[in-house]
């Protein structure tokens, strides 16, 4: 018998494992797959590894402006599968010596949550019961396939691909079509590009990014398409074929030709078909439904991660199993999702955090924008030829606090945590401009756009 049972070893149950652990609680994580989860092993981490390769192999085609003259470069697809597959291993390896030595019992097995027993929840793994007077769910998401004529038969040729195996092509196809413009979409996008691929997007919306400021997206867009990235916006995948995709756009049918196909339409919480029914865990559709402390309906059980339907991100879920374990442990705490940051790692990258102008607008607040180009970082000019990348901080009139940031250029992606501990602190504005910046560093554009707001 057990503490905890924590149900899926993504980032957020293996995060809330080591935590319960070293917090003196006997620990059981079970993981159907490996432990890491979708981020470790077929997302965050083996598509950074594929778009830093391709951000090495861009950078030595086009260094010249630079002073740096390159001959013959390459790009090796295979030997960038086989260093993505290093990479993964040493880290989803150090996790598990991380939960070993912690003394965490890990069963890599199917778990299913079988009900109650004597006021301990009883789950079912690999025809073994484990019981616990907690539980926490983190059984994650997966990719939505959607059921359209010729799909099975493209995933079972391989021709149409998933998050999951388009990191394991080990050649470069001639033409891959991308159904879905959101994240995963315009990274892959724009690795595949890069090292020469001919790739079009196909979005229903008239726009890429989802939620995303669109000022920067529009911009984002366009560095995109300067790599020959087609985006057919507003337009509607209606049939797979072999070597063919069928879309309608503007009332038009289009047939298009091409050897791969990704689907990238957007994730699925896994919270049906895993005996949640058994306990009476409240669903809304797949999702998991809790409240601010991660507590699900059901006492002394709570959802994390992707599985609750919140942001989609691995650091979500990092936060979220800490609020989580907090709240078994007594201890008050509460994730601030207005200051969870999000980020596209393209290049360039796009990183924001909090309101967009959009939000903000649709939601009635009160707040002065400030839009800065890039250029006025002096790291940013040096290190940038031609680099059209801007900075947009909203500040709320009344408290003047930072309420949302966007940043898209070189290092956003480590800019914006800056911007988040301002708006998760809730800083004034005078408080803000007196923090000293390093110089020089990219990171001052929030200085000069603090400098340049008037209130």
């Amino acid at each position: 018998m057990f503490d905890l049972i924590v149900l899926g070893g993504g980032p957020g149950g293996y995060l809330a494992a080591e935590r319960a652990q070293s917090a003196g609680k006997k620990v059981c994580l079970i993981e159907k797959r490996a432990v890491g989860g979708v981020c470790l092993n077929e997302g965050c981490i083996p598509s950074k590894s594929f778009l830093n390769s391709g951000k090495l192999y861009e950078h030595a085609l086009d260094s010249k402006a630079f002073g740096v003259t390159t001959e013959n470069a390459q790009i090796d697809q295979k030997a960038v599968v086989k260093r993505k597959n290093r990479v993964v291993k040493r880290l989803v390896g150090g996790v598990k010596v991380m939960l070993r030595d912690l003394g965490v019992e890990v069963i890599n097995a199917e778990g299913k949550v079988s009900g109650k027993r004597d006021g301990k929840f009883v789950v079912t793994a690999d025809g073994t019961e484990y019981t616990a007077e907690n539980l926490i769910l983190a059984m994650g998401s997966e990719a939505i396939v959607i059921p359209l004529p010729g799909v099975e038969e493209g995933i079972a040729s391989g021709q149409i691909m998933t998050n999951r195996e388009i990191l394991d092509l080990n050649e470069i196809p001639e033409h891959l079509v991308i159904v879905g413009g959101g994240v995963i979409g315009l990274e892959m996008a724009a690795y595949f590009a890069g090292v020469g691929a001919k790739v079009t997007v196909i979005e229903m919306l008239d726009h890429i990014a989802g939620n995303t400021d669109r000022e920067l997206t529009k911009i984002l867009q366009e560095n995109l398409e300067k790599k020959g990235i087609v985006f057919e916006l507003e337009a509607k995948v209606t049939a797979f074929a072999e070597g063919k995709v069928f879309y309608e756009k503007d009332g038009e049918a289009i047939e298009l030709d091409c050897d791969k196909v990704l689907l990238s339409i957007g994730r699925r919480a896994q919270g049906l078909n895993n005996g949640l029914e058994s306990i009476g865990v409240e669903l809304d559709r797949s999702v998991v439904k809790i409240d601010k402390h991660c507590r699900t309906n059901v006492e002394n059980c709570w959802a994390i991660g992707d599985l609750s339907g919140g942001i989609m991100l691995a650091h979500t879920a990092y936060r979220e199993a800490e609020v989580a374990v907090h709240d078994m442990l007594g201890i008050e705490d509460e994730i601030k999702y207005n200051a969870v940051p999000s980020v596209i790692y393209t290049q360039p990258e796009l990183a924001s955090v909090g309101e967009s102008s959009e939000s903000a607008r649709a939601k009635g607040l009160d707040f002065k924008e400030v839009v800065l180009p890039m250029n006025f970082s002096g790291r940013y000019m040096a290190e940038n030829e031609r680099g059209d990348g801007i900075c947009k901080l909203l500040i709320s009139t009344d408290k003047k606090t930072l309420i949302g940031a966007h940043i898209i250029g070189s290092y956003a992606s480590e800019i914006i945590f800056s911007a988040g501990l301002m708006i998760a602190l809730e800083l004034d504005l005078e408080t803000m401009r007196r923090q000293i910046f390093p110089h020089p560093s990219v990171v001052e554009i929030i200085r000069e756009a603090l400098f340049a707001v008037d209130l």
